[in-house]
Formats: structure tokens, C-alpha cells, sequence
């Protein structure tokens, strides 16, 4: 199951199970979504993932995480990031307002196998150049996960990234700190998937590798603080954050992103990708 680089490699079966804990992901962040309204706190919304998850007899990869770590474990089953904030937000009693945006990191857990993803909404009536930054983000997230084939390296799914956040008029920010991973029996597993980079470099891609393509982009500089929770991690300059996330198989028939209710298969075969859910 592991490879060169302790790469994981997954079954076809396996992969079904990871799709099964892919859709739970899907579902909560579509149902954390739906609640992201003026008015809503972030714990309000880290209640509905756990009502999820429960739903779906399916665990939380995020709750905890961290107890290994000498550091305050992690509270929520969600990561709800909130303008300035990047990414592991914890879950309070912060109201969410008008014209914010709020960045949903998730995670499930289905017979030890995991799915993680995230998603930036926006509450209500923001500013274009907010709509324009989680534009630009989810964007470069599909640009990175049309490179994914078997015979790609990794570096060429950091480099579309990387280039598709440069392709603006206006200059993002794009955070190197934090990247996309590998996954499986763990949530964070090798391969790193850095979010700029070059081409041809890395890891070569092979059929039964899953990975996390996870882009995470500023309207401002991409350096990052971490607050004295040890958990959230914020823009020095104050610039507003935005962070897209999808766990996606790479199959002997094309791509099956298992985190998308459809597979990725709308998105995918707009770019030309081969779509390869397994039956």
C-alpha cells in the first residue's frame, strides 16, 4: 500500500470507502454553507458539521487533532476562518456580519478512510474584490486538479496553481506556508502539494494516489501569524483570506474528485480531463 516516498496507494475499494466519507464532507460543507448568514456565530455552524457527521455514522478527523502535539487540541470538527483569518479557525461565539466571508476547512472519516475539503462563502452583499479573490482561488484550485494524471509530477500541479493565482490583473497573495497533502488512512499524508512551484519537478503521479489540492490566496501579502490559541492563523496585514480544498483520486480512467457531489465531473470535462469515478 505504501510506495517509493511512503506514498500511499489505494485499491479501487479503497477509494470507493474514501469517496463514501467524500460525500459526507460534501454534504456538511454544502449544510455549513447554507448557514453562513448574517447573524450565524462560527460555533453555530461547527454544530451543523457535527450534526452531519452524526447523520452519517462518520467520524471528525479535525476534532482533536493536534493532542500528539504538545499543543491545546483542536476544538471543532470544522476550521471556520472569518475575513483576516486564513485557515484553523476555531469555532466561537464571533458573529458572522454582512459583506464577510467565511473559509470552511472539513473533514470525515468513513471505516478509517478520510475525506477533506473546504470552501470560502460569502455572507450576503460583499465587495467585488472579495468575490473576485474566492473566484480567483477556487479557479486555481481546478487548474491544479486538471494537471493531476498518471505520469505527472507534483510540481506540475503546484506550478498551475501558482500560475493561475499570477493570470489576474490583480495580485494575490498566494500562501506558501500551508499546502495540499496527500490522503488515505491518515488525513495529512505525503505527498506535499505545495500551491506554487515548478513544473516537472516532484513525485510522479500514479493510479491509486489521492490527493488534497488546497489553495489559499490573500488580497495582500502572503505572510501569516498564529495567534496565542495556537490554532488560527491570520494575514499580518489584515488582507482578507480565501481557501478552496477538494480530495481527488486518480483512477485508470481519468479523475474522480470525491469531495464534489458530482464527482468533478462538470468541472472536469469543461477542461477537457478525463472523468473516472469507479462503478
Amino acid at each position: 500500500m505504501l510506495g517509493r516516498n511512503r506514498i500511499q496507494i489505494k485499491t479501487p475499494e479503497q477509494i470507493r470507502t474514501m469517496r463514501r466519507a467524500g460525500l459526507v464532507v460534501a454534504e456538511g460543507l454544502a449544510a455549513m454553507g447554507a448557514a453562513a448568514v448574517p447573524g450565524a456565530t462560527t460555533a453555530d455552524l461547527d454544530r451543523i458539521g457535527r450534526e452531519v457527521l452524526a447523520r452519517n455514522n462518520a467520524s471528525s478527523n479535525f476534532l482533536n487533532y493536534g493532542a500528539d502535539w504538545g499543543i491545546p487540541p483542536y476544538p471543532g470538527v470544522a476550521c471556520i476562518s472569518v475575513n483576516e483569518v486564513i485557515v484553523h479557525g476555531i469555532p466561537d461565539a464571533r458573529e458572522l456580519h454582512e459583506g464577510d466571508t467565511v473559509s470552511v476547512d472539513y473533514g470525515a472519516i468513513v471505516d478509517g478512510w478520510h475525506g477533506d475539503g473546504a470552501r470560502t462563502f460569502l455572507v450576503g452583499d460583499v465587495s467585488d474584490e472579495v468575490r473576485e479573490l474566492s473566484e480567483a482561488t477556487r479557479e486555481s484550485m481546478w487548474a491544479g486538479i486538471a494537471t493531476i494524471a498518471a505520469g505527472a509530477r507534483i510540481g506540475d500541479v503546484s506550478a498551475a496553481v501558482q500560475i493561475s493565482l499570477e493570470s489576474h490583473e490583480r495580485s494575490y497573495g498566494i500562501i506558501r506556508e500551508y499546502t495540499g497533502h496527500g490522503i488515505g488512512t491518515e488525513m495529512h499524508m505525503d505527498p506535499d502539494v505545495p500551491n506554487w512551484g515548478r513544473a516537472h519537478r516532484g513525485p510522479r503521479i500514479t493510479t491509486g494516489m489521492c490527493l488534497c489540492v488546497e489553495p489559499m490566496a490573500t488580497l495582500g501579502s502572503e505572510d501569516t501569524a498564529t495567534l496565542d490559541d495556537e490554532w488560527t492563523v491570520r494575514t499580518v496585514d489584515g488582507s482578507w483570506a480565501s481557501h478552496w480544498e477538494n480530495t481527488v483520486a486518480v483512477t485508470d480512467t481519468g479523475l474522480w474528485v470525491l469531495t464534489e457531489p458530482d464527482g468533478g465531473k462538470a468541472e472536469l470535462e469543461a477542461r477537457g480531463v478525463p472523468f473516472g469515478p469507479i462503478d
